[in-house]
């Protein structure tokens, strides 16, 4: 089978005239939106987004804290982390776990140290010190050579928490910072990260997840700050630096209110009108009236309230995390009068810190992040009733405190923040209870258009009727199905009625002639082809200037000549888009050179525009027009 027929990868791999059948459309619709099958026996279909390293305008890309470093007898490189997890790293295999093994005694301070408080490691005739910098000295500690001094810091990014020296080789030396871990094999002179594959990533909160042309914005804990750091989509190198603005924010509206109430908030959040805070003592605040009066709880043996989760659509509502107390009881609490009363639903949750929480309230899902992973119930979100017992929802997660939960803005995915791990997500399951019928481009609610792919979240559909005609259902599963809209559909609105599980479903929908949406995956890269090569345009094969770019597509609407819902496109002349189509490249037009059917899909549509003979180099965000409506923004990376 040629490789343009494989889509249960990224993108396919081949150009966009090879032929691609029914099955490779099920195939990579499959890929956007996989599902558990079963909630009693859950194993979660968690992926990572990103890795665990940061791009931090260091010599390599950074990682976390990491308590020590050191050599064993073979030259094998192991580094402890927080939480007392070892790794090690020798030959041409990566970080594996070896916590059996523990480091030797730490070197000590010494009298002819060049900064207070470094530690001076012999080696051979060489001594190094490691503090704010590394240092070497080959005079027994009378003179020093800084060797990380660079810009007005450090080359290493941190403070030198540990330092080793191969016994082999006392040129061969690797130091443990706030930023992951570090070697030189030239006894400092020049300095490689370590970092790529170590679970080091000290992630504390997720910002966003993916939305238009925006990836996943985590806050990462850097040396006690909280920096924001975003996974572009289409690239593999790291986490990059996102423009400082949420976690700025919220630490001033802490301080803010810190001073107004004579108390140490750690936690705030609004939703129509009310406020809520949470204190360093656990307790929590509530008010209607911007914070002129305040209803106050004492939640008596907790430690502090970490996050409060609001409901944008019911401001009496609110559930908060709680840092156990001293007995380690687990506390996670909720209101449904606007801070009157809290109840409590964490029995049954493992003891120790609960650090985030997300809900759906339609289903009665509540998500709890925890320090001995993530688990979640169902309950009655608009009544003081008690949940279901909590679950681990950790299968298929690695082992690790989980820091935060959320999720998506459509309330189909959950995201989670594991301890040196980075971020990972998974279809939600609570979708079952509250089946949706969503664009299967990028899972939204935009407006149906005729011959759209349509993905029915949380049941099997047998069969599909839209606006009195059959759509033809190209995907099953117990958790998902696909079905594409008849091209013949007209007016404003749509009624779509299903069979799943036995009963008849229906979902009425606004109807466009065209509503497009540019393919993304779960990480917001979006299907973006280079015309002569088919390989994805992203950031290591940049698009450049008069490149031609194939962008696959959906809902575009109706075709000429006319085409059946449910077959593949043919290869040789596909049906023409017949709205008119255009294309931007931020505010810059683009021409179109066709908008077809795409050959040998189903209900995919192929966009080909040329990007200008100038072209700046950076981000920019593409966008499509159809019949006067736009796309969602994907983002392109383009050199000149």
């Amino acid at each position: 089978m040629p490789a343009a027929k494989t889509m249960a990868g990224r993108f396919c791999q081949g150009r966009m005239d090879a032929g691609m059948s029914r099955t490779a459309t099920v195939l990579f619709l499959a890929a956007l939106a996989a599902v558990p099958s079963d909630l009693r026996a859950q194993a979660f279909s968690w992926r990572q987004i990103g890795n665990t390293s940061l791009v931090a305008g260091q010599a390599s890309v950074a990682g976390g804290p990491v308590e020590r470093v050191w050599f064993d007898p073979s030259g094998r490189l192991l580094a402890l982390l927080p939480g007392g997890r070892v790794f090690a790293i020798g030959g041409q295999a990566g970080w594996t776990e070896a916590s059996e093994l523990q480091p030797p005694p730490p070197a000590g301070n010494a009298a002819a140290a060049p900064e207070a408080g470094a530690r001076v490691l012999s080696a051979g005739s060489v001594r190094y010190a490691g503090g704010r910098h590394v240092w070497r000295s080959e005079d027994g500690g009378s003179s020093w050579k800084n060797l990380t001094a660079w810009a007005g810091g450090s080359l290493l990014g941190g403070t030198v928490r540990d330092l080793a020296a191969d016994p082999r080789d006392p040129e061969r030396i690797a130091a443990a910072t706030d930023s992951g871990v570090w070697v030189s094999l030239d006894g400092g002179r020049s300095w490689t990260g370590f970092n790529e594959g170590l679970p080091s990533l000290a992630v504390r909160r997720i910002l966003a997840a993916p939305a238009g042309s925006r990836g996943v914005r985590i806050a990462v804990d850097r040396g006690g700050r909280l920096e924001e750091f975003e996974w572009y989509p289409g690239q593999r190198l790291g986490w990059f630096p996102a423009p400082e603005g949420l976690i700025e924010r919220e630490e001033a509206q802490r301080a803010g209110w810190s001073a107004e109430l004579g108390a140490t908030i750690t936690a705030v959040a609004a939703t129509g009108g009310t406020l809520y805070l949470g204190g360093s003592d656990g307790r929590l605040y509530a008010s209607a009236d911007g914070g002129s009066t305040w209803r106050t709880f004492e939640s008596s043996g907790a430690g502090a309230v970490l996050r409060v989760w609001t409901d944008g659509s019911d401001r009496n509502f609110a559930l908060a995390a709680l840092a156990a107390g001293a007995e380690e009881a687990p506390r996670l609490l909720r209101t449904l009068n606007g801070g009157a009363w809290w109840d409590d639903l964490s029995p049954g949750l493992p003891p120790g810190d609960v650090f985030s929480v997300a809900a759906d309230r339609e289903t009665g899902a509540i998500y709890a992040a925890t320090s001995a992973g993530l688990y979640w119930t169902l309950g009655d979100l608009r009544n003081p009733a008690p949940p279901t017992p909590w679950q681990s929802a950790g299968a298929g997660l690695p082992r690790g405190a989980v820091r935060d939960v959320r999720l998506d803005d459509n309330g189909l995915t959950l995201l989670a923040a594991v301890e040196g791990y980075g971020v990972f997500a998974a279809p939600a399951p609570h979708r079952r209870r509250a089946p949706r019928l969503v664009h299967s481009a990028d899972l939204s609610s935009r407006p149906a258009a005729p011959g759209a792919l349509m993905t029915l979240v949380g049941a099997r559909a047998s069969s599909a009727v839209a606006g009195g005609r059959a759509a033809p259902v190209l995907d099953a599963g117990e958790e998902q199905s696909q079905i594409q809209l008849p091209f013949e559909l007209t007016g404003a609105s749509v009624e779509v009625a299903l069979q799943a599980g036995g009963q008849r479903m229906a979902f009425g929908l606004a109807l466009a002639p065209a509503s497009p949406a540019v393919l993304i995956d779960h990480e917001g890269t979006p299907m973006v082809l280079d015309a002569d090569t088919g390989a994805p345009v992203e950031l290591m094969n940049p698009a450049r200037p008069g490149m031609t770019l194939q962008i696959l597509m959906s809902g575009l609407g109706r075709v000429e000549p006319a085409w059946p819902a449910g077959m593949p496109a043919p290869l040789e002349n596909p049906p023409a888009v017949t709205v008119p189509v255009r294309a931007w490249l931020g505010t810059v037009p683009l021409e179109v050179r066709r908008a077809t059917l795409a050959p040998g899909y189903v209900g995919f549509y192929l966009v080909e525009a040329e990007l200008p003979a100038l072209l700046d180099e950076g981000i920019h965000e593409l966008t499509v027009e159809a019949g006067g409506i736009r796309s969602n923004p994907v983002r392109i990376y383009a050199v000149p």
